[in-house]
């Protein structure tokens, strides 16, 4: 008798589990790989913005199919895209290009970030914002969280859900700082 009683309740269990669990945390996921945009062909934004580490031509084109009005380029000038002419690829799918160059942790700021934030609700349709890997773009989403209202630990989480990894220490030093 244990045992059959047992059974489902661990059945109800795992399943409370998996429910409780739908992939979604405290911070929204913002960040997608963008093999996983090409693959799926798709891809949807959160609170109006993706952020990506460096797209090449098949994703912005899933990005322009998908609805999206702009790509916001933190790349410096000078760094290798992969492509000749990301402005002109992004320019001849219909998206607004918008270089917005972090190039250094001297410029991963409050203002910058108020800036950012300014450029994205300027837009009534969702937006990419790139740069490498995403973690500029997920620094530059943290300290806008932060100034949006969120706690430093929930800006933080923020910024990691957009791709925040190696420059989490400079973001906390900002924060910190405020």
């Amino acid at each position: 008798m244990k045992k059959i009683l047992l059974l489902p309740l661990l059945l109800l269990g795992f399943v409370a589990a998996c429910a409780a669990d739908d992939g979604s945390d405290s911070a929204p996921g913002t960040y997608v790989e963008i093999a996983s945009v090409n693959a799926s062909g798709h891809v949807r934004a959160v609170d109006g913005i993706t952020a990506a580490g460096q797209p090449d031509v098949a994703a912005l084109k899933v990005f322009a199919d998908s609805g999206y009005v702009a790509v916001v380029d933190m790349r410096g000038p000078d760094e290798d895209r992969g492509m000749a002419d990301e402005k002109g690829v992004v320019e001849g799918l219909g998206l607004e290009y918008v270089p917005f160059p972090i190039t250094s942790e001297d410029e991963l700021t409050f203002d910058r970030a108020r800036k950012l934030d300014e450029l994205i609700q300027s837009y009534d349709g969702p937006v990419l914002v790139h740069c490498a890997s995403s973690n500029r773009v997920g620094a530059m989403l943290a300290l806008r969280h932060s100034l949006n209202g969120a706690s430093d630990e929930e800006a933080l989480e923020y910024g990691k859900a957009g791709g925040l990894t190696r420059l989490e220490p400079v973001v906390v030093k900002r924060l910190n700082e405020k």
